[in-house]
């Protein structure tokens, strides 16, 4: 069978090729949060990139398919790190889990209920710190060759999964820069707001990155600033 994601004579083209080319330079535009930890766990998340399998959310983006998405879930109000915030599967990695793939897998199974054997494993990018949680987190990047569904599983834990629409993201009217002040400090990262939903801080820190190494990103204003509420 003919990868769709390929041309006849095998040469990648299209979203999937894009992030491929990007991962082979991930230790250049990896983003460094600009915080410390001491002695951290070992983690992963999934960022899991596919296709609609519905009807496509309309977008004015002409530097990606319409039908172009990515994974999400919204974390229990109630968790102690990163409540009620919007993020990419995953976790703490278990005793049984062979690396940080394996970690990845089996984490956005448990949160989403995804059938790990459609994702195909492109790379994985360079470990990120994670103060908030003393994580040392490594981002998997992965491409749903079998889009399977996907629901919250256990509502502790999760309480919303969805498959957002990247062009909704790039979308310049739907980005914008969070601001969050604690501690007599203010932290400033790029933020996205799509119907109410907001994605910042470590989620969207990475996907402004990623956007960017794509080629995917359209020219947004960065001087436009909103609190982040949390």
């Amino acid at each position: 069978m003919t990868d769709p994601a390929s041309t006849p004579d095998g040469t990648l083209r299209g979203a999937r090729a894009d992030l491929l080319a990007a991962a082979a330079r991930a230790h250049e535009w990896t983003p460094r949060f600009p915080m410390s930890v001491d002695d951290p766990s070992p983690a992963s998340v999934l960022i899991l990139f596919g296709r609609l399998d519905s009807i496509p959310a309309r977008s004015d983006a002409d530097t990606v398919g319409a039908d172009l998405d990515v994974l999400l879930q919204r974390r229990a109000a109630t968790l102690s790190s990163h409540p009620g915030q919007v993020a990419f599967p995953g976790g703490g990695r278990e005793a049984q889990d062979a690396d940080a793939v394996a970690t990845a897998l089996r984490e956005a199974q448990e949160e989403t209920g995804l059938d790990p054997s459609g994702v195909e494993v492109l790379a994985t990018l360079p470990e990120i710190p994670l103060a908030v949680s003393n994580f040392l987190v490594t981002p998997v990047l992965g491409w749903w060759r079998r889009p399977s569904r996907v629901a919250a599983v256990d509502h502790a834990e999760t309480v919303e999964v969805f498959r957002m629409p990247v062009g909704q993201l790039i979308d310049p009217a739907h980005r914008h820069t969070g601001t969050l002040s604690r501690d007599g400090r203010t932290y400033r990262g790029p933020a996205f707001e799509v119907d109410g939903t907001l994605v910042w801080g470590f989620t969207a820190g990475i996907l402004d990155a990623l956007f960017d190494a794509t080629g995917w990103a359209l020219p947004w204003d960065r001087a436009r600033e909103r609190p982040v509420t949390l």
